[in-house]
């Protein structure tokens, strides 16, 4: 495998020593790996990924989004008198100009990243600082891309947040049963058809235009920022593959939905799984008091929405995998999708229980 993780690095241009590599293990899609180089009496880091060709099925056009954003918030960072370097990801460019490389015969679509020195990710945190920061940085990530035009993107996933269509395929997974496993779910399934009218409301307001179309990152997991390493700050948004047009409580809505949960998102003790109201505020202030300016009435309105509703389409998501025999996410064990969609179902139902007090959180801020 050294030689062809060094092989790829070489075809985007990366001189010095090879030295080794490591498999990142985070995330449920691309195989990542952190390669390390000896370059000009210091050691060099990059990311090299193989993009999940299953998933993303149209891999360049995914590619030409993440190039067009980064340089967009480039510029934007620069205009403020600052260098960029530290506050958004550089792709590399391979031997024939393109910011990808293609293995053939199944070898696999790669890309190379710098990697951000001094940086730290959080899985999971306490730490309600590193919440704030995180609300911040996807909050920047709103206000850098607010006038972007939106609808220039490709769509990475066509109806990854079309709410109303993954209730459609979660009743066809249901119907057909491809693993056998559909009477081992009937309560769960009958608990996520009763929330259908709630989680499809605001998708339903979009085609309605009540809500605009904004640039939406739609992924916006606290692992999905860099950190500083020594004070915490927000430094960049990263895992760029699912930017396109959505809307802005999606992303607000999914960050809760993973940050600011008392537990793991495939936790079995249902009992342990609450909307821990400390994070859940703390990233809002960050997010709301560096974009809620921006924002439409309605946006607003409907923030608070947005967490009940990511929470129950990605437990739905994950049982229409189980039903389907687990074939969209990566699992370490036979239940691990059945698990991760008990837990979003707890934690939606949590979270429906303190709806008033989320809005409220949201309005303090504003």
């Amino acid at each position: 495998m050294d030689k062809k993780i060094e092989f790829l690095c070489r075809k985007f241009g990366i001189e010095g020593e090879y030295l080794r590599y490591e498999l990142v293990t985070n995330g449920h899609i691309n195989t990542t790996y952190k390669v390390y180089f000896f370059r000009d009496n210091e050691e060099k880091d990059y990311i090299l990924q193989r993009i999940n060709t299953y998933v993303f099925k149209n891999p360049v056009e995914v590619m030409n989004n993440i190039s067009s954003v980064t340089e967009y918030i480039r510029a934007k960072i620069k205009q403020g008198g600052i260098s960029a370097k530290r506050f958004v990801l550089h792709y590399y460019k391979n031997v024939d100009d393109g910011n990808y490389y293609i293995i053939g015969d199944q070898g696999g679509f790669w890309r190379l990243c710098r990697y951000i020195d001094d940086s730290v990710t959080f899985n999971e945190t306490d730490n309600l600082t590193v919440l704030e920061e995180s609300g911040k940085a996807f909050g920047n990530f709103q206000l850098h891309l607010a006038d972007y035009p939106a609808k220039s993107l490709h769509i990475a996933i066509p109806h990854f947040h079309n709410t109303v269509m993954r209730y459609q395929t979660f009743k066809e997974s249901i119907e057909r049963n491809d693993s056998g496993r559909r009477d081992n779910v009937l309560p769960e399934i009958e608990e996520y058809l009763a929330l259908e009218e709630f989680s499809t409301r605001m998708y339903k307001m979009q085609k309605r235009n009540e809500l605009p179309l904004r640039v939406t990152h739609n992924d916006t997991k606290c692992n999905n920022v860099l950190f500083d390493a020594t004070t915490f700050e927000n430094l960049a948004v990263i895992d760029l593959d699912t930017v396109m047009p959505g809307l802005v409580a999606f992303d607000f809505g999914d960050s809760i939905r993973f940050a600011g949960n008392t537990c793991k998102e495939d936790e079995t003790d249902l009992s342990k799984v609450k909307l821990d109201m400390a994070k859940y505020e703390a990233f809002t202030r960050g997010f709301v008091k560096t974009v809620g300016h921006t924002l439409t009435q309605n946006e607003k309105d409907t923030l608070a929405l947005g967490a009940v509703t990511m929470t129950v389409e990605c437990g739905m998501r994950f049982l229409t995998d189980y039903l389907d025999g687990d074939k969209y996410f990566k699992v370490e064990y036979d239940n691990h999708n059945l698990d991760r969609a008990r837990c979003q179902l707890a934690l939606a139902k949590d979270m429906i229980a303190h709806f008033d007090e989320m809005n409220a959180i949201v309005k303090k801020y504003l």
